[in-house]
């Protein structure tokens, strides 16, 4: 099966918050595929593969990125699918450089923003997965579950003690 979403970061340490993107996305039966593309030290591989995304069956990118956090940002200027950017944990920071990098994007040039880290990065799936269903009954169907499933974990749990 044809990726569906492409998961993109800036280096191979970033795997470790961006594995929770695809392990989300393969709960839920959607297909990816992973890339470490740099956009400071790779960046015509990096306009290379945005520009060619759609035409590949790419609907949806996810950019991890740190520090500068420029990924997302170049990743939106070289296509025109939603591109959802998770700023990373790195540096002095603590990933608030990341965060304010990717959330401050010039008007013409959106990306989606989500938190820090690895809620971040689980969230970027599941909106991605949104932006699916919005098309895609299976997508919508699994995603419902998923939702469904939550409230259900939440709605199970025992009260906690007074003591």
């Amino acid at each position: 099966m044809d990726a569906q979403v492409g998961i993109i970061m800036g280096s191979k340490s970033d795997w470790e918050v961006m594995s929770q993107v695809s392990a989300t996305l393969d709960k839920l039966g959607i297909s990816s595929e992973n890339r470490v593309i740099s956009a400071h030290r790779a960046p015509k591989l990096l306009t290379e593969y945005c520009e060619s995304a759609r035409d590949r069956g790419i609907k949806v990118l996810v950019c991890g990125a740190g520090l500068a956090a420029a990924l997302p940002g170049v990743a939106a200027a070289h296509t025109p699918l939603p591109v959802l950017g998770v700023p990373l944990e790195a540096g002095a920071l603590k990933g608030q450089d990341a965060l304010h990098a990717i959330v401050q994007m010039p008007p013409g040039i959106p990306v989606g923003t989500l938190a820090i880290g690895k809620p971040g990065a689980i969230n970027a799936a599941l909106l991605a997965a949104a932006i699916l269903a919005l098309s895609d009954d299976k997508v919508r169907a699994a995603l419902d579950d998923f939702r469904a499933a939550q409230t259900q974990k939440i709605a199970d749990m025992p009260p906690p003690d007074k003591s």
